[in-house]
């Protein structure tokens, strides 16, 4: 595989030109941002990269619930610079570290799966960095009916496992949703190694390697790959849709024969007793 080449995207099934005229609907995505950033500024981060695939994708952006430690000791908190959870005794976050806590991860799990229920429906989540761990970490939860959360696909930048002691479970079965791991191969805060690591997790994988570091890489030559996987989702969620209300279709004819036949077997016994 070459730089800003995915893989697995063999048998493809391209949407129709005619029928993109048509398709009013979108795939919509839940996002989560990385350490010390907030919904906001990932959405403006996001910018190329939504357009890109707006034709097919709805984002939303929502806010982690822990404000980050100041970089320095002595300085103040900044409201913007937030966190989904804490890995070290000292109340901060780093993508490498190891075998420590995870202090404030259920309350974020929770704001997640409460955005995910009242701004829904959702199809997929999106995440950057701690973000995407999360992201990860939600599949793996979502895999073993621990959330209410039920992503049918992921988009993980710069993700990772997380090193936390009580999430080494969550990893232990294989996640079967499709998903696009984007990395740098450049990045030095979480390496391109930790970012393969976490596909292992994952059974339906794509891989988009990019040359550059710590960011959501989208330019001209990510573009397509972009385009393909967003296409490939929302050919899925229509031909689902479609076959929901076949379903549904069906069932209420059937719903429908069964009350005829209970009230023809009625006027016949009510004319029998006369």
């Amino acid at each position: 595989m070459t730089n800003n080449e995915a893989s697995s995207s063999a048998g493809r099934k391209e949407i129709p030109n005619e029928l993109n005229l048509e398709i009013k609907d979108k795939v919509r995505v839940l996002c989560l941002h990385g350490y010390r950033q907030n919904g906001e500024t990932f959405k403006s981060k996001l910018g190329s990269f939504r357009k890109f695939v707006g034709k097919y994708a709805e984002f939303v952006f929502i806010d982690a619930p822990h404000k980050a430690k100041p970089l320095q000791e002595d300085s103040e908190e900044l409201s913007d610079q937030l966190s989904w959870w804490f890995n070290k005794d000292d109340g901060s976050f780093k993508g490498t570290n190891k075998n420590g806590p995870a202090f404030g991860f259920q309350v974020s799990l929770k704001v997640v799966e409460k955005a995910w229920k009242t701004r829904g429906p959702f199809q997929g989540l999106l995440g950057f960095s701690q973000g995407a761990c999360l992201v990860g970490l939600i599949c793996g939860l979502a895999k073993r009916k621990l959330t209410s959360i039920k992503p049918e696909f992921a988009i993980l930048s710069s993700g990772f496992v997380s090193g936390s002691l009580v999430h080494k479970s969550i990893y232990e079965e294989s996640i079967v949703i499709p998903t696009l791991h984007v990395y740098g191969l450049s990045d030095e805060i979480i390496p391109k190694e930790m970012s393969k690591e976490l596909t292992n997790n994952f059974k339906n994988v794509e891989i988009l390697e990019h040359n550059g570091g710590h960011y959501f890489a989208a330019t001209a030559q990510q573009k397509q790959t972009y385009i393909n996987f967003f296409q490939d989702r929302l050919q899925e969620y229509l031909e689902n849709m479609e076959l929901q209300q076949t379903s549904n279709t069906v069932f209420s004819d059937e719903q429908e024969d069964e009350a005829n036949a209970i009230s023809s077997g009625s006027q016949t016994s009510g004319n029998e007793s006369e």
